[in-house]
């Protein structure tokens, strides 16, 4: 067996068993918390919902391990128990040997079968825990619909990009890796530009608010904060999930401000102020602009890395393929590389964590700090959000600090208006 394999296997091995350790901690900690709502809750938040979020939370985090599970059966198949291999000598003899056909087929049919062989897993979330805790509205209908649409603009976008990168990989020399990667950046912005006005709209409904005093007074926060926008919407996600949220979209002239229908139907128009605001603030402190040049950055030494692994025989024969070409090496790259960078994730987790805490200051300087304390507690207990998550497992994780956390935070921030 050679070195690489190795290697390959015994950070596969500790990927899983940390990820699994880690919810089975997070499983335990949370139904040992069950039967008591933390201290500074129980005004808000009954017993009885702690405990449903308890139980939906360690559902969740069941379901999760199964597919981890899973997740590591498709690698182990796909590299070392010859999938890719298969795959690729089914195309070449169908397409003849490395050209751009052959490249599109095999990454093409290589992420629809891993599509399909988790797809049970993504039906059984929809339609077994969400529908069990309530929050499910989805129809099969309305999710092979969904499935329909995201694999057509999947088509649409994705294979030219696909197409492009495997060009660009094969004529630019030795430094392809930075063409692709202005490729890249290129299209995402594209990608976020148009989202709101041409992608958004397929698979919702975004209407104009209605409510004239509610947006009076969103108004006057975006005056205050100096925000211009293309309007302010409403969207039906009550069609698909009784979970509530509100987001910014867009760039320059096309930004927009969505608010769940669900959020407006829980939220008192204070505290539907204060969670703008919050929102707001990521965009006036830039973390949407600092996240994307995080994003970039990393693709860029991804890249980087991949232009150095891609004409090393190691690598592919080490993963269980024995022909080289610019296909199998984005291919494989991309499957393997969460393994050797898991250990990244509470990283990024923690830089998450820091702008949510900064948008909720700058939320407590523009609005009011009790609102959102409210608007918070409410978003958790409805949203069925646990109150005591695992401490390693949140630090490991979660992109938003704990609700004990930010309350906490807020209170001791003296921005009550």
């Amino acid at each position: 067996m050679m070195t690489f394999t190795l290697v390959f296997l015994a950070a596969l091995a500790l990927a899983t068993a940390t990820r699994l350790w880690l919810a089975t901690r997070h499983v335990r900690y949370i139904q040992a918390h069950r039967n008591a709502v933390p201290p500074g809750f129980s005004e808000q938040i009954s017993l009885a919902a702690h405990q449903k979020a308890a139980d939906y939370s360690s559902a969740k985090t069941r379901l999760n391990m199964v597919g981890i599970v899973v997740e590591l059966a498709v690698l182990l198949l796909f590299t070392l128990g010859g999938g890719l291999q298969a795959l690729d000598t089914f195309w070449r003899s169908v397409l003849g040997d490395g050209g751009l056909a052959h490249g599109m087929a095999l990454i093409v049919s290589a992420f629809v079968l891993m599509t399909l062989i988790e797809l049970p897993v993504s039906l059984y979330r929809t339609f077994g825990v969400e529908a069990r805790f309530g929050f499910n509205k989805m129809t099969p209908k309305l999710f092979f619909g969904d499935l329909l649409k995201q694999t057509l603009l999947a088509a649409v976008f994705g294979l030219p990009l696909l197409l492009l990168v495997l060009w660009l990989m094969a004529r630019m020399g030795d430094n392809w890796w930075l063409y692709v990667w202005l490729a890249w950046m290129t299209f995402n912005v594209l990608a976020l530009a148009i989202y709101p006005t041409y992608i958004a709209p397929l698979f919702n409904k975004f209407s104009p608010m209605q409510d004239m005093e509610l947006k009076a007074r969103i108004e006057s926060l975006l005056k205050k904060c100096g925000f211009t926008s293309q309007g302010l919407f409403v969207m039906d996600g009550s069609k698909r999930s009784n979970h509530g949220n509100a987001y910014f979209t867009g760039f320059g002239k096309a930004k927009r401000i969505v608010f769940f229908d669900t959020l407006l139907t829980r939220l008192q128009p204070a505290e539907i102020e204060a969670v703008l605001a919050h929102e707001l603030g990521h965009f006036k402190l830039r973390h949407v602009i600092k996240r994307m040049a995080w994003t970039f950055t990393v693709s860029l030494a991804f890249l980087w890395v991949l232009g150095i692994l891609i004409d090393k025989e190691w690598f592919y024969y080490g993963l269980g393929v024995s022909e080289q070409s610019t296909a199998i090496a984005l291919l494989l790259f991309v499957l393997v590389a969460p393994v050797f960078t898991f250990l990244l994730q509470p990283l990024m987790a923690l830089y998450s964590r820091k702008h949510e805490f900064e948008a909720d200051e700058y939320a407590a300087q523009h609005a009011s700090a009790s609102d959102l304390m409210r608007a918070l507690v409410t978003l958790y207990k409805d949203n069925a959000s646990t109150l005591t998550p695992d401490p390693l497992h949140s630090a490991f994780y979660d992109s938003h600090p704990p609700a004990a956390s930010r309350i906490q935070r807020l209170q001791g921030a003296h921005y009550f208006l």
